[in-house]
């Protein structure tokens, strides 16, 4: 797979515009999207995290557009102008309202939030009942499903980001991988091989092997994201995403862009 749809710049919570296409285009791929994080929730609770992160990205993609533009007449790779929206059920008609009008080349989906917390946030969950966590995670492969019924992403990101969180992790079922699949088969939008966290603490790739059989046991394309947020860890992934795309067997889709 010579592209990657999933990486990050300074306009959310990566490093800058120039050094992530050169790292892209060092690392031997054909085209890099860029997708920074973008919310438009108008919860107090997000609105706030929003504000203390700077990820303004409703705000600065014209900005960013444009200077996509100027990287494009100097690249030799191709360049994608993307989002990895914030998602929840509640939000839909304010998500849709803005996609219509950004107009990205695509869309990448992402549930990050469980009762106005980031799902990372191990304390909140670790103080939590072990039924309280069970809930959570139910309740994140609730939103799952309604992001992927929603039919407003290209992608769905990291589909089991619930197992980085130590507190959460190995609670989800094989029921919840089935319901998740049934959902992409009756969809457009697919699910991405996220290699985020697969040579840190967490060390697996999204989805989890598995999430990733009962998938591929629907016949569920994916598709390919570093989620890198620094230059280096492009090129750091790649060949691991490559060797683990190998190993499985599996060949990863390009988006008709």
């Amino acid at each position: 797979m010579d592209r990657d749809y999933h990486v990050h710049s300074t306009y959310s919570d990566g490093r800058f515009l120039f050094q992530m296409v050169r790292a892209a285009a060092e690392a031997g791929l054909a085209g890099v999207g860029i997708a920074d994080h973008c919310n438009v929730s108008d919860r107090e609770e997000i609105a706030e995290q929003k504000h203390l992160l700077g990820f303004n990205l409703d705000e600065t993609y014209e900005r960013r557009r444009e200077a996509i533009q100027r990287l494009r007449e100097e690249s030799e790779i191709e360049i994608y102008d993307g989002v990895e929206m914030d998602y929840h059920p509640e939000e839909e008609d304010a998500i849709r309202a803005f996609l219509d009008e950004a107009d990205f080349q695509y869309t990448i989906g992402s549930v990050h939030y469980l009762d106005g917390v980031n799902v990372h946030v191990e304390p909140y969950f670790a103080e939590q009942t072990e039924r309280d966590r069970q809930a959570a995670v139910d309740r994140y492969f609730d939103y799952l499903v309604a992001l992927i019924d929603s039919e407003l992403f290209d992608v769905a990101a990291h589909v089991d980001l619930v197992e980085r969180n130590p507190a959460l992790r190995d609670l989800a079922t094989e029921a919840d991988y089935r319901r998740v699949a049934e959902a992409f088969a009756d969809s457009r939008t697919i699910p991405e091989l996220n290699a985020g966290r697969a040579l840190d603490e967490y060390g697996e790739f999204h989805p989890s092997p598995a999430f990733l059989d009962v998938l591929a046991e629907y016949g569920i394309p994916i598709t390919v994201g570093s989620d890198a947020h620094q230059p280096e860890e492009i090129g750091e992934r790649h060949p691991h995403i490559e060797r683990y795309l190998d190993a499985r067997g599996l060949e990863a889709v390009e988006l008709s862009l």
